[in-house]
């Protein structure tokens, strides 16, 4: 299995420095990457260096936590858009989720939805599912199934646990078929990229790109 055409190759640590953003989208036109995931304020640089290559360029809203006001998120996807981000990893509340407010987490859906659909973007919600019930799982599946947004993914990599085979398991369960699935947090080797994708994701967000698609093990910690 090739698992180039899955991979968001993804820095997101707050030390980032610009030559790391060059090596990424180096990597990512190299090795064909389906889109490289960066901080906001790097997305500019990473639209400049990937242009022409077909990799798409990723960035994260309410990162890590998610608990930022919904208005403070919808800055963030507008400051995104016009910087060229191409697709959006949604952090939305966690906190909303353990406390049972599926009325706050719908409400804001339902707000940023209009502006990611305006905007052709693609949006992918973020629920920490490694700190999730089974329960809480599902019900964000029929939220976000609801809404209608382009995937539900697993982890933003700062949680205790990240992806797990049996939550992507679980979101294709309970998502509508056509929501696809971003698993990421902790993906360190091939053989576990491949058993998510077998799962039913179809991207993999990672730092250790590379070394997934060269059969070799990856260094400790990263996304």
């Amino acid at each position: 299995m090739k698992l180039n055409q899955y991979i968001d190759h993804t820095i997101l640590k707050p030390t980032t420095l610009i030559s790391d953003i060059e090596s990424l989208c180096s990597e990512a036109k190299q090795y064909g990457f389906a889109a490289v995931c960066v901080p906001p304020n790097f997305v500019k640089k990473a639209k400049a260096l990937t242009a022409g290559s077909g990799v798409k360029v990723a960035t994260v809203i309410g990162f890590p936590f998610g608990y930022s006001a919904v208005e403070a998120k919808i800055a963030e996807i507008l400051l995104a858009i016009v910087d060229g981000v191409d697709e959006l990893d949604v952090v939305i509340n966690i906190s909303a989720i353990k406390n049972g407010d599926w009325m706050y987490l719908a409400d804001e859906i339902n707000h940023i939805m209009p502006i990611i659909r305006s905007k052709n973007k693609v949006i992918k919600i973020i629920i920490e599912s490694g700190i999730l019930t089974d329960e809480e799982i599902i019900k964000c599946c029929e939220i976000y199934g609801i809404a209608g947004i382009d995937y539900l993914k697993t982890s933003t990599g700062y949680a205790e646990k990240g992806a797990t085979v049996e939550a992507v398991k679980l979101f294709r369960l309970h998502l509508p078929a056509n929501i696809q699935i971003k698993a990421s947090g902790g993906i360190r080797d091939y053989a576990f990229a491949k058993q998510l994708v077998d799962a039913g994701a179809t991207r993999l967000g990672c730092s250790a790109g590379v070394a997934i698609v060269k059969g070799q093990p990856a260094g400790d910690g990263g996304y």
